[in-house]
């Protein structure tokens, strides 16, 4: 196996342009970086494992650019406009088809999000990356789980369980026609970072998340930091028609992999979320629901449903 400083030299030493405020990037001990004025850093960091977060068919490029993606979704739930990204890659072999197909990935990701990679580790080991990202939003702007108040509007953006869908289709579970089959593989392995709800978060929102783990589960982040309730409206969650078709709620309730935004704002300001839509129709924000003084449940109709203890992903469940 090649060495590590020769894989990155090769393959990872110009990932992304190099941005005025970066004085030292890969090469070195470690990276620094200045913050433009009047900017606060926000950093998150993931990791992706073979076999845990995508199947072990799933393909270099397909790979390197849901690493980017699902941390750059968790800059947008925050607000923050991305910067900079640091990479562990631990790799089972130094395929050097892999790698390219990986790294060029991975760059066109960057470059599309204007992202620098400024520093990292390889090593021998089972197929993972980690990834730190940072970026940085105006002073005292930064949006979180704790801030939903009793009746603000619950809001989601684009659809719901279509991720959660491709996988099944991948493990056999699902049968999908070839139109939405290639719809759901996309929303599985090329999620779309709503980076640019960031502005609308900041200045309406009063709490936000990233649906990684699964609407139920990611609001009730919301509920606990806000010590509030809420009420879901199965009829209003944005999904495929398949889904409702053949009652398969699930998929839009408890799967994870979605990475849309859920976020709640005052109810008097409803006419910006129409505003919006108008001006965004590829990352639209639909109402599902109400924040309420206590209590999680979800209205089908003339039926309440208690989701106080349905969880989303676990890992260590």
């Amino acid at each position: 196996m090649a060495s590590e400083f020769a894989i990155i030299e090769q393959y990872f030493s110009d990932i992304g342009k190099a941005a005025d405020n970066t004085l030292l990037g890969v090469g070195d001990d470690a990276a620094v970086v200045d913050l433009p004025p009047g900017q606060q850093l926000v950093v998150a960091m993931d990791t992706l494992i073979e076999g845990t977060h995508f199947p072990q068919d799933t393909s270099p490029a397909d790979i390197a650019y849901k690493s980017l993606a699902v941390n750059l979704s968790d800059l947008a739930a925050m607000g923050a406009t991305p910067a900079w990204f640091l990479m562990s890659l631990s790799l089972d072999s130094d395929d050097p088809q892999w790698l390219s197909r990986f790294a060029g990935s991975l760059k066109k990701t960057a470059d599309e999000y204007g992202l620098q990679l400024i520093g990292g580790d390889t090593c021998r080991g089972k197929l993972a990356i980690s990834i730190q990202i940072a970026g940085h939003l105006p002073n005292d702007q930064f949006v979180t789980r704790q801030g939903a108040n009793a009746g603000d509007i619950i809001l989601v953006s684009g659809e719901l369980g279509n991720a959660a869908m491709g996988l099944a289709q991948q493990q056999g579970k699902l049968e999908l026609a070839p139109a939405l089959q290639s719809k759901c593989a996309l929303a599985l392995n090329r999620p779309r970072p709503r980076l640019e709800l960031g502005p609308f978060l900041r200045r309406f929102a009063s709490s936000a998340i990233d649906i990684s783990d699964g609407l139920v589960g990611d609001l009730k982040h919301i509920l606990k930091a806000s010590a509030c309730g809420a009420r879901v409206r199965l009829e209003a969650l944005p999904v495929d028609p398949w889904i409702e078709q053949h009652g398969a709620w699930d998929y839009a309730l408890g799967a994870g992999d979605d990475y849309e935004i859920c976020c709640t704002l005052p109810a008097e300001l409803s006419a910006e979320v129409d505003t919006w839509n108008h001006a965004n129709p590829d990352c639209r924000l639909t109402p599902i629901g109400e924040i309420t003084e206590s209590g999680y449940y979800l209205q089908d109709g003339d039926h309440r449903i208690d989701l106080d203890q349905r969880q989303g992903y676990r890992h260590f469940a």
